[in-house]
């Protein structure tokens, strides 16, 4: 496989329907694994891609391979309005949500991670908001302990590859979004850290 067999298109307003379905299968996949270890369904995952997609300033990012399967997608949208459980304790710790552009989550299959896909993600992501007058963009991560026995041993956590890229992690700043670990299992709580970048 080559770089150039994928594509990697920005995707706004109605043209994001489309792939909903597609997403929704691709996120399923993808957080089953560590560190979130999320077991969802394909009609809650539909229903949370159209609330994304009517946020203001809606993007996908989606990477096709030359089958034309999509392979890896990143999202983002405008806070003000929406996604309450990841907006409000921004809010509450001061930060101005009409200047900062939230980033939904950013798959890759395994199989198509070291081409370079992920800073293609964000560079587009960061251009998108940059080009709407945001002055920063933020996005939320798990938060798992170092000695989770779950954790396998090959994990290698995200943290320097943001860093790179220029995002901090924010102090004291934290959401907490509910969801299952286990088929038909209860939705349990866990805390996610605050990662941003200002522009």
């Amino acid at each position: 496989m080559k770089r150039s067999d994928i594509e990697i298109k920005s995707v706004c307003g109605a043209g994001i329907e489309e792939l909903i379905p597609r997403l929704a299968d691709l996120r399923i996949r993808i957080f089953a694994a560590y560190p979130y270890l999320y077991s969802g369904s394909v009609a809650y995952e539909e229903k949370y891609l159209r609330q994304f997609a009517a946020a203001p300033d809606a993007l996908v990012v989606a990477a096709t391979n030359a089958a034309g399967d999509v392979i890896g997608c990143a999202t983002g949208s405008s806070l003000a309005g929406h996604h309450q459980e990841f907006s409000a304790p921004l809010a509450a710790a001061g930060y101005d949500l009409s200047k900062i552009f939230y980033f939904g989550e950013s798959v890759l299959d395994p199989a198509y991670r070291g081409y370079g896909i992920g800073h293609t993600f964000f560079d587009a992501r960061e251009a998108h908001a940059k080009s709407l007058g945001y002055s920063a963009a933020c996005f939320c991560a798990v938060v798992r302990s170092a000695d989770d026995p779950r954790r396998p041993a090959d994990y290698s956590p995200l943290d320097s590859f943001w860093n790179k890229r220029g995002y901090f992690r924010l102090p004291g700043v934290e959401a907490i979004y509910d969801w299952p670990e286990e088929a038909g299992g209860p939705s349990l709580p866990h805390p996610m850290a605050y990662w941003m970048k200002e522009f």
